[in-house]
């Protein structure tokens, strides 16, 4: 396999990536609503710990700690974008 084999695969790969990420942020703003009505914080340590075992439980561990980190990524930006949902009451 050349180098430009190896790119498609990473591009294709990006692609996925892209798709699932802003599903993802979709379901986070559900959640920010969520959590709004029923007077929840955003923030869920518990919950974060809990994930953060769960996925360490999947990998290699030689990638143990770049999921870690890619994980904790996903939260703060899940974090983040419940806060501002919340703050803008709703409207994104």
């Amino acid at each position: 396999m050349d180098l430009q084999d190896l790119r498609k695969k990473i591009d294709n790969i990006d692609n996925d990536l892209i798709r699932l990420f802003e599903e993802r942020l979709d379901i986070a703003a559900d959640i920010a609503r969520y959590k709004q009505q029923n007077g929840l914080p955003i923030h869920d340590p518990t919950r974060e710990k809990q994930k953060l075992q769960d996925v360490s439980l999947k990998v290699k561990d030689e990638n143990k700690e770049d999921i870690s980190d890619f994980f904790s990524l996903l939260f703060k930006i899940s974090k983040d974008r419940q806060d501002k949902i919340q703050n803008t009451r709703g409207n994104i």
